[in-house]
């Protein structure tokens, strides 16, 4: 399950060890730590990362398969937990030290920067390979955060980008070997610590505002049909 944990003016969300899937309860233990994150006025900023081979696979479909009554409030809970990423009164690092897939990819958007591992792991949007589309708010998010170019490949083709390709796609900010991703980004949150506040959450909520509204859309009025993973 996720943990909290503080360096200086830097909070660490770790997502755990293992496929770190949107289980309702990890949902539930992400937006706790979030809820301490964003307590207070002094500087802060956060990095979200995790501590095995994956940071995260995205949703959890053997649970919603197996609880298709609760599609609805489950839906609701991953588009609203991206639309309070994309808007958090301060800077969000996302430290990809491993495979980051579908709902895991537009968690990881959802930060204002991203390092990933330059060597090995996969940044992958695999809807088109398994026949589920995206929702129109997980769309608006992806095109928001990355080129059109890059942003149609990796929709339509479902391609796996490796760390250097995308540093160079601008999917992520820097690419870095292994040890040095959760260094790297806690020291590019640090140095942005002091612009936390009111005035960085206005920036992100007005520069991202059509965005937050579908997100937020989806999230009242959940589709009745299939969802991305």
């Amino acid at each position: 399950m996720p943990t909290l944990d503080r360096q200086d003016s830097v909070f660490i969300l770790d997502l755990g060890d293992t496929d770190n899937r949107f289980h309702p309860d990890w949902m539930t233990a992400v937006n706790s730590a979030l809820d301490e994150v964003e307590k207070g006025d002094e500087a802060r900023a956060l990095v979200t990362t995790a501590s095995g081979k994956i940071w995260s696979n995205g949703l959890d479909l053997e649970w919603l398969f197996e609880h298709p009554e609760q599609f609805t409030a489950y839906t609701s809970q991953v588009h609203n937990l991206l639309a309070r990423v994309l808007s958090l009164p301060l800077i969000t690092v996302a430290a990809l030290q491993g495979h980051t897939f579908a709902a895991g990819a537009m968690l990881s958007l959802a930060h204002d920067l991203r390092v990933m591992r330059a060597d090995r792991g996969y940044w992958c949007l695999p809807e088109a390979d398994i026949n589920i589309p995206f929702s129109v708010g997980m769309s608006a998010l992806i095109q928001s955060r990355l080129t059109p170019q890059t942003a149609h490949e990796a929709m339509v083709t479902a391609r796996r980008f490796g760390g250097e390709e995308a540093y160079a796609r601008q999917i992520v900010d820097r690419a870095v070997p292994e040890p040095e991703v959760r260094e790297t980004a806690t020291a590019l949150a640090q140095s942005h610590a002091s612009k936390a506040g009111p005035a960085l959450e206005t920036i992100k909520t007005r520069m991202y505002a059509q965005v937050l509204t579908a997100l937020r859309a989806e999230s009242e009025n959940a589709p009745d049909s299939r969802l991305t993973q």
